[in-house]
């Protein structure tokens, strides 16, 4: 048995009823192209893979790898020795698509192209966001996170947990939390628990603006002091956005009320407040 590397943030998962469950939250296709981000010892790659059209697994640890390709069976998977936060996931799916469409030939359906990870705690976040860049390549997420950052992404205006990265996500993806799972699940055990969550990617981003970048910038800015008031942190941000009209005509044209604080607007209001004083 390989032994989890702690630098890596490893934590294998070893209850074959959790891996059931996950795959049969995903019910992959055999027209489906599978992203699996850290497949580790496979215990949901096999699943994956029997299931699925094609899947393209990345994982960082060579000796994962080499563990993999001894376990499957050559058929309908690529195993890539890359890091997630910066392999090109556009190559991949390009290659993906290929190897899917000469597997299934002529008369084949549409591939949908669907993401599995088990994501580290401290890199959760900076996948999501690369992930997110894809916006209609992919056509859902599931994925496991640390419990706490799953309720981050799924809390709604008005609750301690919401902030940006609930804004971020809910802006690209309609979320569910659908199941958590204790640390028994894994080897090693963690600390903490875990939550799988479904992230199913918008046509169109949930309020339309002009610049994605810029809304996520002016959300940003607008979360950087927690508890100042939004009017204040829009004032602390002046020198990295540039106002079209000033900070309080603004909130007053979007409706709201400048001693509000960020935590309390919804990502429709955030984004009449973008029309407000950026786009022009």
């Amino acid at each position: 048995m390989i032994k989890a590397k702690k630098s890596l943030g490893q934590n294998f998962l070893a209850d074959g009823r959790i891996s059931r469950r996950i795959v049969e939250s995903v019910a992959p296709l055999r027209s489906d192209l599978v992203l699996e981000i850290g497949p580790g010892t496979g215990a949901l790659t096999t699943l994956l893979v029997e299931q699925s059209g094609f899947v393209v697994a990345v994982e960082l640890d060579p000796r994962l790898i080499r563990e993999l390709e001894n376990t499957l069976a050559p058929g309908n998977h690529l195993l890539v020795e890359a890091d997630a936060l910066t392999v090109d996931w556009a190559d991949l799916i390009a290659r993906g698509r290929d190897s899917l469409r000469r597997a299934q030939g002529e008369g084949a359906g549409p591939e949908r192209v669907r993401v599995v990870a088990n994501l580290p705690y401290y890199v959760s976040t900076p996948i999501i966001e690369r992930l997110l860049r894809l916006k209609s390549e992919v056509n859902d997420m599931t994925l496991m996170l640390q419990d706490e950052v799953a309720d981050r992404i799924v809390s709604e205006p008005g609750t301690r947990e919401y902030g940006y990265l609930s804004v971020l996500v809910q802006f690209y993806c309609e979320v569910r939390k659908l199941f958590e799972v204790p640390p028994s699940a894994f080897t090693p055990a963690p600390k903490v628990r875990s939550a799988i969550i479904r992230l199913d990617v918008r046509r169109h981003p949930l309020v339309d603006v002009a610049s994605d970048e810029g809304f996520l910038k002016l959300v940003s800015c607008c979360f950087a002091q927690r508890r100042k008031t939004i009017a204040n942190n829009l004032k602390a941000a002046a020198g990295a956005l540039r106002y079209r009209a000033p900070i309080e005509e603004g909130l007053l044209a979007a409706g709201i009320d400048p001693r509000r604080r960020a935590e309390t607007l919804s990502v429709a209001e955030f984004g009449a407040l973008y029309h407000a004083l950026i786009q022009n």
